[in-house]
C-alpha cells in the first residue's frame, strides 16, 4: 500500500500521530472513520497524487497507531475539538498550515470541526457519510435508535470494552478481499490492540457529550462553515433513508454546500475509490478558495 508515500510519528504536541503523505502540489489531508485506520484511502490517496494532490493519510488520535489521549469521565480529551488541535500541530509539522481536509464518519466530525474553528487554516471541507451529531441527536426516533444503536452502547462505561475485546473479528466485520489484504491487516491489528478499542468508545462517549454540546454552541453562536462544503453519502448505506436529502440539513451549516450520493455501501473509500477520488480532486480544483 502507499508506494511511494512517507510513512512516520508526527509531533502534535502531547501526543504522536501516524501519518502516511505523498505527492506534490495542493495539500489535501484524509481522515478515516470507525474502525478503520489510515490504510482505508490506500486506494483514493495514490489517485490523489496521480490528479497533482499532496495527500496527508493520518490515523485519528486513539486510533490505529496514533498516540492514545487519556481518557477522563468528561471526555473532553477524546472532543474533536482537542483532536482537531492535534491534527492542525502534526499538519504543521508537516509544513502543510493552510489545506483542504476530507473527513468520512469519524474523521468527518475533526474535519468539521477544524472548519468551523480553524476557518484560516482550512480552504475546502468535505464530509462524507455525515451528519452533524446534534442533528442526529436532536432527529433520534426508534428508527434511528435501532438503526444506529451502537452510539448509545459505546456511550457505556467499561461494558463495550469487555464485550469487544473478547473477540473482536466476531465484533467487527470486514475481509480481505473487499478490503484488500495490507488494509485488512493493519485494520486487524488495530481492532485486537485493547488501547485502540478505548480510544474509539471513547471517540463515542465525546461525541453524545461535549461534541454535540460544542455543536448546539456553534448554532447559538450563528457559526457556519464558510469554507465550500462537499457533502457526499453512500447510497447503499442508511444516511438518506433516514433523513431525506442531506444537502438540505447542511445548507443550515454551511454557506457554500454541494453533493451527491455515490453508489457504494458505507466505507465508500474500499468500495468506490476512483469514483470518490474523482470527486474529491475536482471539488478541491474548482475555483481554488473561491467558492463562487
Amino acid at each position: 500500500m502507499f508506494e511511494g508515500f512517507t510513512a512516520e510519528m508526527v509531533d502534535a504536541g502531547p501526543l504522536r500521530l501516524f501519518v502516511r503523505h505523498g505527492g506534490s502540489g495542493p495539500v489535501i489531508l484524509l481522515l478515516h472513520g470507525h474502525p478503520r485506520t489510515s490504510s482505508t484511502w490506500h486506494l483514493v490517496a495514490p489517485r490523489l497524487v496521480e490528479l497533482g494532490f499532496t495527500v496527508v493519510c493520518a490515523d485519528l488520535p486513539g486510533y490505529g497507531r496514533s498516540g492514545k489521549p487519556t481518557p477522563t469521565t468528561d471526555h473532553v480529551p477524546h472532543s474533536k475539538r482537542a483532536g482537531a488541535r492535534l491534527l492542525l500541530r502534526a499538519m504543521h509539522e508537516l509544513g502543510h498550515d493552510r489545506f483542504a481536509v476530507a473527513g468520512h464518519d469519524r474523521g468527518s466530525y475533526y474535519a468539521l470541526r477544524m472548519a468551523l474553528d480553524h476557518p484560516d487554516r482550512v480552504t475546502r471541507v468535505a464530509l462524507l457519510d455525515c451528519l452533524p451529531i446534534s442533528e442526529h441527536l436532536d432527529r433520534t426516533d426508534a428508527r434511528f435508535a435501532t438503526a444506529w444503536w451502537h452510539w448509545f452502547f459505546f456511550a457505556q462505561p467499561e461494558v463495550p470494552e469487555r464485550v469487544i475485546t473478547a473477540d473482536p473479528a466476531a465484533w467487527y466485520h470486514g475481509d480481505p478481499d473487499s478490503m484488500g489484504v495490507e488494509n485488512y491487516e493493519e485494520w486487524q491489528a488495530a481492532i485486537r490492540d485493547p488501547d485502540v478499542v478505548r480510544g474509539m468508545l471513547e471517540d463515542y462517549r465525546a461525541g453524545l457529550t461535549v461534541d454535540a454540546d460544542h455543536e448546539r454552541d456553534d448554532r447559538a453562536a450563528g457559526r457556519r462553515i464558510r469554507q465550500p462544503l462537499l457533502v457526499l453519502w453512500s447510497l447503499r448505506d442508511d444516511l438518506e433513508d433516514l433523513y431525506g436529502d442531506p444537502l438540505a440539513i447542511w445548507a443550515d451549516w454551511a454557506d457554500h454546500v454541494t453533493g451527491h450520493g455515490i453508489d457504494s455501501t458505507h466505507h465508500m473509500a474500499e468500495q468506490a475509490p476512483e469514483i470518490l477520488a474523482r470527486a474529491l480532486g475536482h471539488f478541491c480544483t474548482v475555483s481554488g478558495d473561491d467558492p463562487s
